[in-house]
């Protein structure tokens, strides 16, 4: 028997324990939890693995301590967001952390299927394999192993390929994003967007003082084709950023027609094509067209992050351009980021040894069926409150309710029971989407979804 494999199940068993009974416990006042020694009785472990469980409990700030007395729960408050808060978006955020909360506002994958284990696993391999050196092993640019098997991944052809020089990597998204928009001289100018688009990046585009020109996507996932060239000839567009699969949070698939006719428009106004592809592999369709299979490779900067696939312990971020090296290796420098090298050895190794292949595929199955079942759900509690259209991909529905609706006013309804959702408002800088919301079915499928489906209805209801 592995002891130290049952000891790290056992103490994980014990953490959910404890966080479904905290959740369980009334969010206004403190609550005293079970000692180390009746908890380690009930549940037949260690009192070592319980005082684990809860060290990991006092960490994330969910309970505390009292000398002589135990551990507590700590009490909620009530009112976590104002009412008509402008900042709506950090609400969302603050509220879904909180516990006891059914966050129906999140889309991430790896919430369904991680790959930390096999990082940390491979990680502590490596550790073990490579003696620490005294010499600073932090690389400006990112891991020269991680970087080349990017390359490899993206090149596709001798005309749209990539070199390890041509990628960088940074401590998140909003980071190389940053850096991206500087070393391309891009900052003050006019960039198109699809809409509703994803909100990291309407803030970043914010922080650049970029004017933003968003065009919405139909119900059918299409550009107004005529419109947005005309957008091309009359604005001043520097950058354009789009989704290389499936749209990002509207769920669709652009027809690859219209993708090589939007890169021909790009490439003839010397407009940098941004390809957010931070969802690229969670296309349901298989073979789907990206952007940059017809896009300038010169005029090109595809960006995404580890943390979709493999989960929030590869937190970071990475660009790939083939233009302006100077330029990015001088403020990749100067930003000296120092992220761990034996971390970004041990994400190579899941590339290297298709360990990452094979979790896509297992991972995108799951997210279909769960999206189907989330789709039965809507059609059964919908009462008629919103239109459903089933996403070609990703992690979300994107909702549109079947009457003028003030989603704000949904979001704090909802909140009072303890439910969090993501008005579509946030997903867009001029105003649209007022009656959209993102719907993910990357939840805690061991709580009631069905019941608060019904209270979703039940509050768009009484908004209207």
């Amino acid at each position: 028997m592995d002891t130290r494999k049952d000891a790290v199940f056992a103490y994980q068993a014990v953490y959910s324990y404890l966080v479904e009974l905290i959740e369980a416990a009334s969010p206004e006042g403190e609550q005293k939890l079970p000692s180390l020694r009746q908890l380690a009785q009930r549940l037949n472990v260690s009192v070592s693995t319980t005082k684990y469980a809860y060290s990991l409990l006092e960490d994330q700030g969910r309970i505390y301590a009292r000398p002589k007395l135990g551990y507590y729960t700590k009490a909620m408050h009530s009112a976590l967001v104002s009412e008509g808060s402008p900042n709506l978006l950090d609400s969302v955020f603050a509220s879904a952390r909180q516990p006891g909360m059914l966050a129906l506002s999140s889309d991430a994958p790896a919430m369904l299927l991680s790959l930390e284990n096999p990082l940390l696993m491979t990680e502590r391999e490596l550790t073990r394999q490579y003696p620490r050196s005294h010499a600073p092993l932090y690389q400006p640019f990112g891991e020269i192993e991680l970087r080349s098997v990017l390359a490899d991944r993206y090149t596709r052809s001798t005309r749209c390929y990539w070199r390890a020089e041509h990628v960088y990597i940074g401590s998140d998204l909003r980071s190389v994003l940053e850096l991206s928009l500087e070393a391309l001289q891009l900052t003050g100018t006019v960039a198109l967007v699809e809409s509703p688009c994803s909100w990291a990046i309407l803030r970043q585009l914010h922080a650049a003082k970029i004017r933003v020109i968003e065009v919405p996507l139909g119900d059918d996932g299409r550009f107004d084709l005529p419109q947005l060239q005309l957008l091309l000839q009359r604005e001043p567009i520097s950058l354009a950023v789009l989704s290389s699969t499936v749209s990002i949070p509207h769920g669709s698939l652009m027809p690859a027609e219209d993708k090589k006719l939007i890169c021909r428009w790009l490439a003839e106004r010397r407009v940098w094509l941004f390809e957010n592809d931070s969802y690229g592999d969670f296309c349901f369709e298989p073979d789907a067209t990206r952007y940059r299979d017809f896009a300038d490779p010169e005029r090109l900067v595809v960006f995404s992050t580890f943390d979709k696939i493999i989960g929030s312990e590869a937190p970071y971020g990475y660009v790939l351009c083939r233009q302006h090296g100077q330029q990015f290796h001088r403020l990749f420098i100067e930003r000296g980021f120092r992220l761990s090298p034996t971390r970004q050895k041990a994400i190579a190794r899941l590339f290297h040894s298709r360990r990452i292949d094979q979790h896509l595929q297992t991972l995108r199955a799951l997210l279909e069926e769960r999206m189907q079942r989330m789709k039965a759900l809507l059609e059964e509690h919908g009462k008629g409150q919103w239109q459903v259209v089933v996403p070609q991909g990703g992690a979300s529905f994107w909702l549109k309710t079947t009457h003028p609706v003030d989603m704000r006013r949904v979001f704090e309804r909802l909140l009072a029971q303890r439910i969090v959702i993501i008005p579509g408002e946030v997903f867009s800088q001029q105003g649209y989407w007022k009656h959209h919301l993102r719907l993910s079915y990357t939840l805690e499928w061991n709580k009631d979804i069905a019941q608060a489906l019904k209270q979703l209805a039940q509050a768009i209801g009484e908004a209207r």
